[in-house]
């Protein structure tokens, strides 16, 4: 795109914001902390303070996991009280939440023991003790993950790997994993008073408008589905939790069939002056597979079960890596083991190596996978390549930055997550050789070979996609139509919630498994109210001097130069793309956008098709 000097803004998500510190006012687990720090700080020997060095982790731990789970609930009060602003400030602070308490105390640990700097030694015995102290616990595998979060972050200028696993579960923990959903049977037929029953099971305070319009509406939106299987239902089970995200709560359950197959049912519920009414149901895998992705912001489940959540996710969402399913819940470092496994699974299975991503090669990333492998993954460049057009090239930690912000944003439906590992290290077999040459040369920085192991000082995993290039080089007049459609609607919700990608290149587009357009590149992503928004359509014909925005500092962007931009290679692939988004290609447009980000409006985001609404007007036993 066209314009002066581009600068690198902060994105949304960067920093710990003031209004979400690591502790509040001194409480009961805020004195434990201290306590533990004071008994650490004046042991006289190793095993005294491995000893105490654990139990601090172990309060530490304790602090953040607490908070952690306030946070359902506070996004449950923001639906019921229709504070819109109140939760997406929900969303962003426990995103927040693990790394405020990991970089405030990661630096005070390392000052009071700094021996733990240097020493594996002392760490393996520390990890030793630890994993005997959380055993038995239910979240045992968060704490893991938590305390080598903290073991990173204390020795993160060293190229030491720290594992990306759980110890087993013991028999007493396994002992703990009650069910989630409760099991209604369905008594001959489906009627409103099953429905009815299962609408109350979300924990909501606050009364719906027409509870009994609304079990008849979904009784009958279920009959006209179950009229195009020949399976019955013989149950529904309904997890007993609130999923809530932005404006909305949705209830999950799934329809226990005469055949053993499982048909899945959500229900999205708005809530108003009047009351709680049920706006939507969906059944179809596309669109549920859509709601849960990844590429929105997680969603808050008011139960502490996490994991059978997840096994219950994974069973109307088979499709969707395990891994992903805790992410999309919040639980985003046990979905980090959790993905790891299932690369080396597959792997496995596939008997397939690591190779070089197909497409144009990235600019500033490396990308790496294999053909049975769900995911992508990427290491950062030393160097760009020679065809980066945005000045001098910020660096590796800059980059990561980016990525790192926009995990911690609301994506809209249009942006991949990012999942970012951090001294990992992955057996040099995985490795192609002809991969592993190309990415120690290009990325030394992030990447070396030590014994049989590749040690990888950062990593970016996301799900794998198809890039719009190499889609649209097969698809049809109909297909390529609809790809145009779902790249503007990305656009179009990227700048909604103030994320401008200055590299509108389609390269950096992908399609999705259900057809959606993502972005999925994010080194020159920013926040859109910092850019100029400014034409060159004003100026008269054949005039030469240089137009006054050339002079102009900061990043420059020509709404009419998007297409161009794009660099399609058909003429009907520019065609269908300029008549699906006219709009995007007006200076009107986004510096309208610009003018409702700058009051402070919050954008509403359609996260299912209106063809899954249930209609008002809806009559009883019209079905």
């Amino acid at each position: 795109m066209s314009g002066a000097t581009a600068h690198a803004a902060q994105l949304p998500g960067e920093g710990v914001p003031a209004a979400m510190p690591a502790t509040r006012e001194p409480g009961p687990q805020q004195i434990l902390i201290e306590q533990a720090y004071a008994r650490l700080g004046v042991c006289t020997s190793d095993a005294a303070r491995v000893a105490a060095s654990a139990s601090l982790i172990l309060a530490i731990f304790d602090a953040f996991y607490l908070r952690l789970c306030e946070y359902p609930n506070a996004a449950q009060r923001a639906f019921e009280t229709m504070d819109a602003h109140a939760a997406v400030r929900v969303s962003r602070e426990r995103l927040d939440l693990y790394s405020a308490y990991i970089t405030e105390h990661g630096p005070r640990l390392r000052s009071v023991f700094a021996a733990l700097s240097e020493s594996t030694t002392l760490w393996d015995a520390i990890d030793a003790q630890f994993v005997a102290m959380i055993a038995d616990r239910y979240e045992a595998d968060i704490a893991f993950s938590f305390a080598h979060s903290l073991r990173r972050n204390v020795a993160h200028e060293l190229w030491r790997p720290v594992a990306y696993s759980f110890p087993p579960p013991s028999k007493r923990r396994a002992h703990s994993m009650a069910s989630v959903h409760r099991r209604l049977p369905v008594p001959g037929r489906v009627d409103a008073a099953l429905l009815r029953t299962a609408l109350q099971m979300t924990g909501l305070t606050v009364a719906f408008r027409d509870l009994d319009g609304d079990a008849e509406r979904v009784r009958a939106r279920v009959a006209a589905i179950l009229r195009t299987i020949a399976a019955q239902p013989v149950a529904l089970d309904v997890v007993q939790a609130g999923f809530f995200r932005d404006r909305t709560a949705f209830l999950v359950a799934r329809w226990v069939l005469d055949d053993g197959s499982l048909l899945p049912m959500v229900l999205a519920l708005l809530n108003s002056a009047s009351g709680i009414t049920v706006d939507a149901l969906l059944h179809r895998s596309a669109d549920i597979h859509n709601l849960f992705s990844s590429a929105l912001a997680n969603f808050h489940v008011t139960t502490r079960l996490y994991y059978q959540t997840c096994v219950f996710l994974y069973s109307i969402m088979p499709l969707r890596p395990l891994g992903h399913q805790y992410s999309t819940i919040g639980y985003n470092h046990v979905g980090k083991v959790a993905i790891l496994n299932e690369i080396a699974q597959q792997m496995r299975d596939s008997g397939q190596r690591f190779q070089r991503s197909p497409g144009v090669p990235g600019t500033v990333a490396l990308g790496f996978t294999f053909d049975a492998c769900s995911y992508h993954l990427k290491v950062i460049r030393d160097r760009p390549t020679a065809s980066y057009k945005w000045g001098a090239y910020p660096g590796m930690t800059a980059v990561l930055e980016k990525y790192r912000a926009v995990h911690e944003i609301n994506r809209a439906g249009s942006m991949l997550d990012n999942v970012m590992y951090f001294n990992l290290r992955l057996d040099l077999a995985m490795f192609d050789p002809a991969l592993l040459q190309e990415i120690c040369e290009q990325a030394a920085g992030s990447v070396q070979v030590d014994g049989n192991g590749v040690l990888l000082r950062s990593l970016i995993v996301q799900l794998k996609i198809v890039p719009l290039p190499v889609y649209l080089e097969g698809a049809t007049v109909e297909e390529t139509g609809a790809a145009m459609v779902s790249l503007g609607n990305c656009i179009r919700n990227n700048a909604a919630t103030n994320i401008f990608n200055r590299d509108l290149d389609s390269r950096n587009y992908g399609v999705g498994r259900y057809g959606r357009v993502l972005l999925f590149d994010y080194d020159a992503v920013e926040r859109l109210t910092d850019v100029k928004i400014r034409t060159n359509r004003d100026r008269e014909a054949g005039e030469e001097a240089p137009p006054d925005w050339f002079f102009e500092s900061g990043t420059i962007f020509l709404p009419e130069e998007l297409e161009s931009g794009m660099q399609f290679r058909t003429r009907q692939t520019r065609q269908s793309f300029r008549a699906a988004n006219a709009d995007l290609l007006e200076i009107g447009y986004w510096r309208g956008v610009q003018e409702r980000l700058q009051r402070g409006e919050i954008p509403e985001l359609s996260m299912y098709p209106d063809d899954a609404r249930l209609g008002r007007d809806t009559p009883a036993g019209s079905a």
